[in-house]
């Protein structure tokens, strides 16, 4: 076991270490769905990943951009695995943000609080159809 991280690391595997997705085959879907850029351009999930690449890619409904700070093939500690990525300003107040916008937005428009009967679903389908 060598102290030393490595030269190069998949890029499938770097996400999975970093612990962007739960599992390399998720990694690997992402990757090759075109969800993850690396440098600007798509992909493959075998491609090498080097130490201040910039990748962008999409988890859940945040795109994030991180700068690769370390290489890594094993999945650690998230503390530890926080330390192999430095996620940009630019994307961090993105983030903000659009995670402000969906708060609000759920706030604006709170689900009903009963469903709607017999009589008022065939006005809702009525009014659909107008």
């Amino acid at each position: 076991m060598g102290s030393e991280p490595p030269s190069s690391v998949r890029l499938d595997k770097w996400l999975w270490a970093a612990r962007f997705y739960k599992t390399r085959a998720i990694a690997k879907e992402m990757i090759n769905g075109g969800k993850v850029h690396y440098n600007g351009q798509r992909a493959k999930s075998s491609k090498q990943a080097e130490v201040n690449a910039v990748i962008r890619l999409r988890q859940g409904h945040d795109d994030r951009e991180v700068v690769i700070k370390l290489l890594s093939e094993q999945r650690h500690k998230a503390a530890i695995a926080q330390t192999l990525y430095e996620e940009t300003s630019e994307s961090i107040a993105k983030r903000a943000t659009y995670a402000e916008a969906r708060r609000l937005n759920v706030l604006n428009n709170p689900a009903p609080d009963t469903k709607p009967d017999k009589k008022q679903r065939r006005q809702l389908i009525r009014f659909k159809e107008s």
